[in-house]
C-alpha cells in the first residue's frame, strides 16, 4: 500500500480522497492544514499541521495548493524524502520548477511529479502522441466553456477580493476569452481590483472582462472541457487531421490524475519529472503483465 497525504482541503483536496478511497494500492493517512485554518475536514484521518505531526509517515504528499505555493510547499516534504505531486498550470515557467525541486527531490532521494492534472497533465501526454503522429505540423488546445480552478485562485488571492469565479471561453486556435465575475470586500475598490486583475500573467495575454458579482455561489459551476486538434503531416504525407474533446468535472479529473501520479512516484529514480516523461504504464493500477495484455 501507498501511504498518501495530502495538503489543503478545497475542491481538489476533497475529490483527491475520494480517488485515494477508489483506489486499491493506496491509503490517505492524513490531511495538512494551517494551523490558522477556520475549517477543518470531516474525514476519518488525522488533521495536522505539519506532516511530523501525522503518526504514519506518508510515502507521496499531494499538494491540493495554488500553483504560485508550490515551489515553497514542496521542497520542504521532498527535502525530508517523501514525494510530492502537484497540479502547477503556470505552462510558461514549468521547467524552472522542474529544475529547482528536481534538485531538492535528488537531494532528499525523493521524486517530484509536477504540473500534473488536467492542463498541463492529462493534455500533456495527448499533445505528445499527436505530434508522434504528425511531427510536422501544429496542435491547437481549445479550453472550456467552464470554470478555470487555477484561474480563479489567481483571483482569489488578489487584496479585497472575497469570492469570485473565472470562466474560460473558447474562441478556437487556442485563443480564449476569460469571464471573471468578483464579490469584493466591502471598502474595496473594484476598478482598482479589476485592473490588478488584468496585469496578473493569468490574464494578461487573454481577452478579459470583469464583472461585479454579489453571489459567486449561485453561479458556480465546476464543469469545464477541452478540444485538442492537430493538422500536420505524417511522414511526407499531407492532411493528416486528428481531434481529442472531452466535457469533464475540472476537479474530480485533475484529482484522478494526481492520485495516480502519486503511484507513479514510487517507480521513478529520484528527481523531478512532468507527465509526458514517465511510462503510462506506471500511472495504472494493477500488474503490469495484465496491462499488457489488456491495452496492447
Amino acid at each position: 500500500m501507498l501511504n498518501i497525504a495530502i495538503v489543503g482541503y478545497g475542491n481538489i483536496g476533497k475529490a483527491v480522497i475520494e480517488a485515494i478511497d477508489a483506489a486499491k494500492d493506496m491509503e490517505l493517512v492524513g490531511v495538512i492544514m494551517r494551523a490558522s485554518s477556520l475549517t477543518k475536514p470531516q474525514v476519518s484521518v488525522p488533521v495536522v499541521d505539519e506532516v511530523g505531526n501525522l503518526p504514519t509517515k506518508p510515502d507521496v504528499v499531494i499538494l491540493c495548493s495554488p500553483s504560485r505555493t508550490i515551489p515553497e510547499v514542496a521542497e520542504p516534504y521532498l527535502l525530508q524524502g517523501i514525494s510530492t505531486v502537484d497540479s502547477y498550470d503556470i505552462h510558461s515557467d514549468i521547467w524552472e520548477l522542474r529544475e529547482r525541486l528536481g534538485a531538492a527531490a535528488k537531494k532528499g532521494g525523493s521524486v517530484a511529479l509536477v504540473a500534473t492534472g488536467f492542463d498541463p497533465g492529462g493534455d500533456s501526454v495527448i499533445r505528445a502522441l499527436l505530434e508522434v503522429f504528425a511531427p510536422q505540423g501544429k496542435t491547437y488546445t481549445n479550453f472550456g466553456p467552464g470554470m478555470s480552478m487555477g484561474h480563479t485562485a489567481a483571483v482569489k488571492a488578489i487584496a479585497g477580493v472575497k469570492n469570485a469565479m473565472s470562466v474560460t471561453i473558447p474562441l478556437g486556435t487556442g485563443i480564449h476569452r476569460r469571464l471573471v465575475y468578483i464579490e469584493p470586500h466591502e471598502g474595496y475598490d473594484f476598478d482598482e481590483i479589476t485592473k490588478t486583475l488584468k496585469a496578473d500573467p493569468y490574464f494578461s495575454k487573454d481577452e478579459t472582462h470583469v464583472f461585479l458579482e454579489h453571489d459567486i455561489e449561485s453561479l458556480k459551476d465546476v464543469g469545464h472541457g477541452v478540444n485538442l486538434v492537430r493538422k500536420g503531416v505524417s511522414g511526407k504525407t499531407h492532411n493528416q487531421l486528428f481531434e481529442f474533446d472531452m466535457r469533464i468535472n475540472n476537479p474530480a479529473l485533475t484529482a484522478q490524475v494526481m492520485v495516480a501520479s502519486a503511484r507513479a512516484c514510487k517507480k521513478q529514480a529520484p528527481g523531478a519529472y512532468t507527465m509526458i516523461e514517465i511510462p503510462m504504464i506506471d500511472l495504472l493500477e494493477g500488474s503490469r503483465e495484465d496491462h499488457v495484455r489488456r491495452l496492447v
